[in-house]
Formats: C-alpha cells, structure tokens, sequence
C-alpha cells in the first residue's frame, strides 16, 4: 500500500473531519481520505512527517473502530512504517488503560482496543498500562534504532488529545 501521493494537508484535514484536533492547520471537510480508513492508516504510518505519524495515536484513541484495520494495513507496508504503526497502535491501547478513569468522566467515552501487535513486537504485556508503555518504548527504540524518547512521545500525544476531549466537553457544556 503506498500513498506518497497524499499531502500533509490532505492528513491533517482528514482527521479534522474525523474530529481528531491533533494536528494545526487541518479544515474539516473537502477530503474523501477520512471515508478510508485503511488508506489514511497507511498514509499516515508512512509520512515524512513526525507529526502525521504520531496523530496515528489520537486516530486509534479516538476510533477504536479502526482497529479492524490495523493488522492488514501493517501487513502491506514495508518494516520502518510498519513498526510505526505496530508501535504507536500498541501505545494508544496502553494510554486508553491507563486513562481510562478521565474518559469514563468524558460523555461518549469511546470503547477499548484490542491489543494487536505485542506479541510480534515482543512484549509481554502485563496489567499495568504504564510498564507496558515503559516496555514499548525500549522495544521501540531497539527495533527501529534510534535514540528518540518514545515513552514521552506516546504521552505527548495522548495529553494533546486529552485536552481537546475536555476542552471540547466544557464548550459543549
């Protein structure tokens, strides 16, 4: 599956129509990709932009309902953006457990994802969402061999759709 041919606005417009305020810039509507889940997966596990890769966290956070597509987008990408999304898939189902009380507190409190790809990443989950984050991380770094802070760019990202949750709550009132 390649999708060189989507543009970062395409992305970030995509999720807006979504609901996803993950990335700036994004204008809801005039894109078709947010109707194709397995496609915007994909083009988003395979972006040159760091930003587009990690709003795959808020995607799956916020449309646990993609996760049926998961497992065959990851199928059909080539290993760097299939160990991304492995990744950052695995992270949401752990940030979802671990912040489960505060979207319980939020109306229309989205359900849990399945936990797809910890045993072809090698992790041996256990009940606690943040050893198993911690574990993420480490296999993270160790499988795609850079020195990056995955353990804070999974909570970034959760924390960053958060505070649209609950910003979006108080507006709604």
């Amino acid at each position: 599956m390649r999708n060189s041919s989507v543009t970062g606005e395409q992305l970030a417009n995509s999720l807006q129509a979504l609901g996803i305020k993950f990335i700036l810039g994004g204008k809801a509507g005039g894109e078709a990709l947010h109707q194709k889940p397995a496609e915007l997966i994909a083009a988003l596990a395979q972006s040159q932009e760091a930003r587009l890769r990690l709003a795959l966290i808020p995607l799956f956070l916020e449309h646990p309902e993609f996760a049926a597509y998961a497992r065959p987008v990851a199928a059909s990408l080539g290993a760097r953006p299939r160990l991304m999304l492995q990744c950052y898939y695995s992270a949401a189902v752990w940030l979802k457990q671990k912040h489960r009380a505060r979207l319980e507190s939020l109306p229309g409190a989205k359900a849990s994802l399945p936990d797809l790809f910890s045993r072809v990443l090698g992790i041996a989950g256990t009940d606690d969402p943040d050893l198993n984050l911690q574990l993420l991380a480490e296999r993270h770094q160790e499988l795609g061999g850079e020195k990056v802070n995955w353990l804070g760019t999974y909570h970034h990202a959760a924390q960053i759709w958060l505070r649209g949750l609950e910003m979006q709550h108080v507006r709604n009132g």
